[in-house]
């Protein structure tokens, strides 16, 4: 979902004369993680202030402490705006999606014929497989999610398995299957960056997703034999029936993810395979559904509030619409505003050259790119940023210690695609809590969010960091071992 071609500036691109010490560049990186910490952490307000108050405390050192003016700080703000552009177009879309979805009958189709054929014990992991298949197919998580993710919810709530845990298996698979896709669009950035063939950074991926999904995968099987247990009598029934008794569940609803699905499979970019999808659904709800073109269009806006019968499956096909996606968006317009100033003041340069900097061998470095690709998530709020920044920024200390590019390419994807979801303000994670109605983080400990069950988000970097220490899977000369640390590098002051 890249926007546009966006170089940020490497430390070697920052002028001198307004280039943050490490010193200056931790203040705007303590205070995000004290106000996020303490705002929505501690006193329990939403994000939205708290990315406010980073934003003004951010503008406020690049103004007085480095000597930006404002046009500058400005220019960061709408060249991450303009690098987001396209996920927040989508994350309109995807709310109307998934309304106009309900009213076609489509999801709670899926949901019917799902809880025919699903039980309890298998469901976690059908679920992870089945979502890897088809995000490797279309080459898009965010897709896999917004649309068969939330009939998954459905199923899964018939089935007694709780939603964060039908949720996480969700993300796992939708993650590593994204990661595979040569249609996906982080997967094409990471090997734009690095200057790597896009099947090479494919194959160089493939052992380490494999290992993880397959842990991810037995964690599932694992989890759904304690999660599952006895279906109460009459429950499976009871859901089938109020959703055959709303909607008409003939085969024609299935069109919407036939028309999807079917562009998707074709290469056509998301923003117009998910409108398409819009339209498909405001069509199966007029001709199948017998809805009035004008009260499916209100869908399409205002959303769905069925009245079912049953509260489980009422409280499950409820949706906002196009006008429900206002929280979320204004969440990740905020974080976007952020990781643009801190990017154009130098700070992410300035973390991505110090820990470069700190290197000693390609083993460290190789770790050190997984941590970097997570810490420039964690601040920029955007997955392509942890694949761009540290991408462009260690490139030159790859050759330098013979490491191959697609080494490269792999460390900032394995760590960087996965992990945006679990972070709370980010777009990723965002978007995902909004379309799940579930956070990432929530309840004591945060057990009742879906991020403890996220299981490919930890074990991808996780994996990485193995493969490094134990050298596996990178290419140093032919060794991971034996090359001393060059003597002079592009991280160099």
């Amino acid at each position: 979902m890249t926007d546009r071609s966006f170089d940020p500036r490497t430390y070697a691109d920052l002028d001198p004369a307004r280039r943050p010490s490490l010193g200056q560049a931790l203040v705007p990186v303590l205070g995000v993680v004290v106000f996020l910490g303490v705002g929505s952490g501690y006193l329990g307000l939403a994000p939205h202030a708290p990315l406010l108050w980073s934003i003004v405390l951010t503008a406020a050192v690049g103004k007085h402490w480095l000597g930006f003016d404002w046009d500058d700080l400005y220019e960061g703000i709408a060249d991450s705006l303009l690098m987001g552009l396209q996920s927040i177009l989508i994350l309109f879309v995807i709310y109307a999606l998934i309304a106009t979805w309900i009213s076609a009958g489509t999801i709670p189709g899926l949901m019917y014929y799902g809880l025919s054929v699903l039980t309890p014990a298998v469901f976690l992991p059908v679920t992870a497989v089945l979502a890897a298949l088809v995000a490797f197919a279309i080459g898009s998580s965010w897709t896999t999610a917004g649309t068969l993710g939330v009939a998954f919810i459905g199923i899964g709530s018939g089935l007694g398995i709780p939603a964060p845990m039908t949720a996480g298996a969700i993300l796992s698979g939708a993650y590593a299957g994204d990661k595979q896709s040569p249609l996906s669009d982080t997967t094409n950035l990471a090997a734009a960056v690095t200057d790597t063939d896009l099947y090479d950074h494919i194959h160089a991926m493939r052992n380490g997703t494999a290992v993880a999904f397959g842990l991810a995968v037995l964690g599932y099987v694992v989890l759904g034999l304690r999660a599952g247990g006895a279906i109460p009598a009459g429950r499976v029934a009871e859901i089938q029936g109020a959703l055959a008794g709303t909607y008409d569940l003939s085969v024609l609803v299935v069109l919407p993810l036939v028309v999807t699905f079917g562009l998707a499979l074709r290469g056509y970019p998301a923003l117009p395979t998910l409108v398409a999808g819009v339209f498909a659904g405001v069509a199966t709800t007029v001709l199948v559904q017998g809805v009035a073109f004008t009260a499916a269009w209100d869908v399409f806006l205002n959303g769905t509030s069925p009245e079912t019968g049953v509260e489980v499956v009422t409280d499950l096909l409820e949706s906002g619409g196009l006008a429900g996606s206002a929280w979320t968006i204004s969440v990740v317009v905020a974080a976007l505003a952020l990781g643009g100033l801190l990017e154009r003041v130098g700070v992410l340069a300035v973390l991505a050259h110090r820990l470069a900097a700190a290197v000693r061998g390609p083993r460290g470095l190789v770790a050190g790119t997984g941590v970097s690709a997570i810490v420039v998530n964690a601040f920029s709020a955007q997955q392509y940023m942890s694949i761009v920044v540290p991408g462009m920024t260690l490139r030159n200390l790859y050759d330098e210690y013979g490491l191959d590019s697609d080494d490269l390419s792999q460390a900032v994807e394995a760590a960087g695609t996965p992990t945006g979801a679990l972070i709370p303000w980010h777009a990723g994670s965002v978007y995902m809590a909004g379309v799940f109605g579930v956070l990432p983080w929530a309840g004591e400990f945060g057990l009742a969010g879906f991020a403890p069950y996220y299981f490919f988000a930890y074990l991808s970097p996780l994996v990485l960091f193995a493969s490094a220490l134990l050298g596996l899977g990178f290419d140093a000369g032919g060794e991971m071992e034996g090359i001393p640390r060059p003597s002079t590098t592009a991280a160099d002051d």
